[in-house]
């Protein structure tokens, strides 16, 4: 099985970048990843102020998918997540929603054995695993790996998971996907501006959709279609993923626009993704037979 080891990082999403490996369509493949913090956060001692000029959310890649065109869809399986032995959670003033009531930055390194992650030796919790950052090259120009857009990026969104599948359009031939910033656990909103951020190993397969478009992410689970959509404005961001999810009901339905925004009232399910990057990120989740993808 091929794997793409950690080391070949790219820190912004770019057509001009040279693939560091390629892969066949229907290939499973393993692509190893560093934290967001680059390994620099080894023990409590070392905090995120010592790293003012740190590059965030290393992504490995990018991959170039065999046979892939741009107007393509990947259909990136998520087949397994494994992560490292323990996982980060940093502090630090006027970081996250309530930053304002941090003093003084601290660092937490959180052990995890078998899913288990400990904060201390009081509480502990199950691991709810995750790929923060995972795209394509977009279209036009540069994206930061900070950043979450309609090419992926740093969608923070739990339901890209172990099981799921992940659609990405393809603006460049080989689609040039990298992924990396992955979570041991992560709430919505990822509030504090930290999920437990960890490095590990993701096995993949990518296939190809033609003649389908879409116009941002989505994600299929076992019974639900979900729209990821990102903008600068929580309101933009909640419009632009009601538009999509209308326009693809009514594709496979046939319906009116009034009649689609309706079923997207009766049965979309808004949630939030993260609200503490560049952009924020929201999805609205809908019954999967409703979606023709």
């Amino acid at each position: 099985m091929t794997r793409i080891i950690k080391g070949n990082y790219i820190y912004e999403f770019s057509h001009e970048h040279k693939p560091v490996a390629s892969v066949c369509i229907g290939e499973s493949f393993i692509v190893e990843t560093i934290d967001c913090y680059s390994g620099n956060l080894q023990s409590e001692n070392d905090l995120l102020t010592n790293f003012p000029h740190l590059k965030p959310n290393p992504a490995t890649g990018p991959i170039f998918i065999e046979n892939v065109s741009k107007g393509d869809l990947l259909e990136i399986h998520i087949q397994k997540i494994e992560l490292s032995e323990y996982g980060i959670m940093p502090t630090r003033p006027n970081r996250g929603w309530l930053g304002e009531y941090i003093r003084e930055p601290q660092t937490r390194i959180l052990p995890i054995d078998n899913d288990i992650i400990t904060l201390n030796e009081t509480v502990q919790f199950i691991a709810n695993k995750m790929i923060g950052v995972i795209g394509v090259a977009p279209d036009i120009g540069a994206v930061p790996n900070s950043t979450p857009g309609d090419h992926g990026g740093n969608m923070d969104t739990k339901d890209i998971t172990e099981g799921n599948i992940l659609y990405l359009p393809v603006f460049h031939p080989g689609g040039l996907l990298a992924l990396g910033d992955l979570h041991a656990a992560m709430g919505d909103g990822e509030l504090n501006g930290s999920g437990v951020e960890v490095g590990g190993k993701v096995t993949l397969t990518v296939n190809k959709i033609e003649g389908f478009h879409l116009n941002m992410p989505i994600v299929k689970t076992s019974n639900e279609v979900i729209i990821i959509a990102s903008a600068k404005e929580l309101q933009d961001a909640i419009k632009k993923c009601m538009k999509e999810a209308i326009r693809l009901i009514q594709q496979k339905n046939g319906l009116e626009f009034a009649d689609a925004y309706r079923l997207v009232s009766a049965k979309g399910d808004l949630r939030i993704s993260q609200l503490v990057n560049p952009e924020v990120t929201v999805r609205i989740a809908l019954p999967k037979e409703w979606i023709a993808i």
